[in-house]
């Protein structure tokens, strides 16, 4: 990979947060190609494509690709074994 520039995964919660209700930089992932546990802000994130690519600090391999357009959104996750969420104890009007 050549030496670019990224930001690191804080960035994707904006876009991540319009499609999901949650705040995903506390979510965990792990790495699909060398097992790297660790949290969404820790992926480095690539713009300078159509869409974002994240990708893992440890190897670089892709993670996640995020591609709008002003009526969908493609979220490739591939490159992750899971996403896990953490979700509120407590949400108001749930029983």
């Amino acid at each position: 990979m050549t030496d670019m520039s990224y930001l690191d995964g804080n960035m994707l919660d904006g876009p991540l947060r319009e499609l999901f209700a949650v705040d995903l930089s506390a979510a965990t992932s792990r790495c699909q190609s060398c097992g790297t546990v660790g949290p969404m802000a820790g992926l480095h994130v690539f713009s300078h494509a159509p869409g974002l690519v994240a990708r893992c600090p440890v190897c670089s391999e892709v993670t996640l690709r995020l591609v709008r357009a002003p009526d969908r959104a493609w979220l490739d996750l591939r490159g992750a074994t899971f996403l896990q969420v953490p979700m509120p104890l407590e949400q108001p009007g749930r029983l």
